[in-house]
């Protein structure tokens, strides 16, 4: 399989997240309907007893140490690590750049569908009564945000503010995480592969910008489009092999154990063969 041609590539990433961007856009939904959603899913964790964006979302106002970090780190990594670790796969691990890249674009299309079908207010966007407070717009002196998200100030008009459901903060970072750790050398990054989507997970929800819920679908969401790539890779037939399970182990006519050999046969199993 050759080797991907970095601006083909570059072309084919800045297409969809092109058509990402623009399609959350046409789909922002009514307010109303993105109200009930968002407080639907609230009402269903608390029945539950797993709403913790509650206390997350109080420590991380109370306390700026925390806020704040938490707050660069919800504006900016999400646009900074994805593409790194699509760099890194690119020069580092080409075999698996084409698979680990097609899974990443069909689950964030997959996410579009979500805000789509289900448009959903932010727990940042409740109404007070509701107990949240929306970090960024507490701590927006410290930031280039504003009270929109992760928008810079003046250009919240250009996002989807209820697009929370599901979080592909959460998605891409899961995705990520799978990357450094499978593929990742050396214990530190096996460890960042583990460590930054859990460290997202309680950012967007300590910002109050999603639920646990909208985080468990952005996991989801990459499920269904692990399953989704991998029938698009074996229909084009550019799959990864899968390993060889019997190790080049093989077995004749009449042998209960393999033997280990070569599937080339030498000269003397030709010559006798022909005998």
């Amino acid at each position: 399989m050759h080797r991907p041609r970095w601006w083909a590539e570059l072309s084919l990433i800045g297409v969809v997240y092109a058509a990402y961007s623009g399609g959350r856009l046409l789909v922002r939904g009514d307010e109303a309907s993105a109200v009930d959603h968002g407080l639907a899913i609230l009402r269903l964790e608390e029945s539950l007893g797993i709403d913790a964006e509650h206390p997350l979302n109080r420590l991380f106002t109370s306390v700026p140490a925390l806020g704040v970090p938490a707050d660069f780190a919800y504006a900016s990594l999400h646009y900074v690590v994805t593409p790194a670790v699509l760099v890194w796969l690119f020069r580092r691990r080409p075999a698996h750049y084409r698979a680990a890249r097609t899974w990443l674009m069909v689950s964030t299309l997959l996410g579009l569908v979500g805000f789509t079908l289900l448009p959903t207010c932010p727990p940042r966007l409740l109404d007070p009564a509701h107990g949240f407070t929306d970090t960024m717009a507490h701590f927006s002196a410290y930031g280039w945000w504003g009270g929109e998200a992760s928008a810079p100030r003046g250009l919240g008009g250009l996002t989807n503010q209820y697009a929370a459901m599901p979080s592909l903060h959460v998605g891409w970072a899961l995705w990520c995480g799978v990357m450094l750790w499978r593929y990742g050398r050396t214990p530190l990054l096996k460890a960042l592969g583990v460590a930054y989507p859990l460290l997202t997970t309680l950012v967007v929800m300590g910002t109050a910008n999603h639920y646990l819920l909208d985080a468990v679908a952005g996991a989801a969401v990459m499920g269904a489009g692990l399953v989704l790539a991998l029938y698009v890779l074996r229909r084009r037939g550019t799959a990864e092999a899968p390993p060889v399970v019997s190790g080049g182990c093989e077995t004749s006519t009449g042998e209960r154990i393999p033997g280990q050999r070569s599937v080339t046969h030498t000269a003397d199993d030709t010559s006798h063969a022909a005998r």
